[in-house]
C-alpha cells in the first residue's frame, strides 16, 4: 500500500494531519466535522452540497480570510481553518 503525503492544519482551534491535495470541504467530509457555516438570515447550520463552487453553502474563514468557498481552495500546510458564524447585525 503507497503512502499517502499529509498536511497539517488547524480546524476550529484543534490540530489535524490530512491528506494533501484536498479541498477545505472535503476535510470536513474526511474527519466528520459536520457543518461550515451557518445560514445568514436564519443561523441553520450549512454544509458543502455542489463542492463546485456554485452554491457558496461552504463558506469559511480560512487563514483569518472570511466568505472563502472552501471546496474550491486545497489545503497547504498550516493553514488556519475555521467554521463560520452568521454575520451580526449592525448595532
Amino acid at each position: 500500500m503507497q503512502n499517502t503525503p499529509t498536511v497539517h492544519i488547524t480546524f476550529d482551534g484543534q490540530a489535524m494531519e490530512v491528506p494533501a491535495g484536498i479541498s477545505v470541504a472535503a476535510v470536513l467530509g474526511h474527519a466528520h466535522a459536520g457543518h461550515t457555516c451557518e445560514h445568514p438570515v436564519d443561523g441553520s447550520p450549512r454544509a458543502p452540497y455542489c463542492l463546485m463552487g456554485v452554491c457558496f453553502e461552504c463558506l469559511m474563514e480560512i487563514d483569518g480570510e472570511p466568505n472563502v468557498q472552501s471546496c474550491l481552495v486545497p489545503v497547504r500546510e498550516g493553514m488556519d481553518i475555521k467554521r463560520q458564524a452568521r454575520p451580526t447585525e449592525a448595532e
